[in-house]
């Protein structure tokens, strides 16, 4: 599985950070014997989060075709760029993806791409109505999968949605074993398509 990383300028690390712990810890299981690799990718070749941490992106603006699955974090600027007609269309290359990806406000840009029409969503609790035009229904969950679509609740929800994936991907005992190594107490395995609360 070849993941892109989504980054930009003034996004909550958290949002991705959390999710990029958990998933690509695959890569040293031997349980799991899918080759996982990632790239961390934006239209600059740095960002800076929202705390002035810089990031170093090791793909600049690929063609997200060549991806099996893409994560979008959160953060202040999805307001912005989900009205950003080049980043949007960026974001289209990925429109074979088979799976796509976001935490908290990232759901944001997901629904302009147009991947949420139809589908079930969920994003920061702060910006359900933000949310609303772009889906079927906001739920108030912390995770939601419908169809290849998942899409997590604010910030720290960005862990259990790598656990998710993870159970998705290996199962629930490799999961509980991720799970364990983080020291993180709070996922539940076997919740049909993640759609619980907290």
């Amino acid at each position: 599985m070849n993941i892109a990383f989504i980054v930009f300028d003034r996004m909550t690390t958290l949002d991705f950070y959390g999710f990029f712990d958990a998933v690509t810890r695959l890569s040293r299981i031997d349980a799991y014997k899918e080759k996982v690799t990632w790239d961390l990718c934006a239209t600059t070749k740095e960002v800076k989060d929202d705390r002035g941490v810089t990031i170093s992106v090791n793909k600049t603006s690929p063609d997200l075709a060549e991806y099996d699955m893409i994560f979008i974090p959160g953060g202040m600027p999805t307001r912005q760029l989900r009205n950003d007609p080049e980043f949007i269309a960026w974001l289209q290359t990925a429109s074979d993806s088979a799976m796509k990806v976001s935490v908290c406000t990232g759901a944001l840009l997901l629904g302009a791409a147009g991947w949420l029409e139809d589908k079930r969503a969920t994003t920061n609790p702060t910006a359900y109505e933000l949310l609303e035009p772009y889906c079927k229904e906001v739920a108030r969950s912390r995770i939601v999968k419908d169809g290849n679509m998942i899409t997590g609740g604010g910030v720290a929800a960005s862990i259990d949605v790598g656990l998710f994936l993870v159970e998705l991907l290996a199962g629930a005992e490799v999961a509980k074993g991720i799970q364990q190594s983080m020291d993180y107490p709070y996922y539940r395995t076997g919740v049909p398509n993640g759609d619980y609360t907290v």
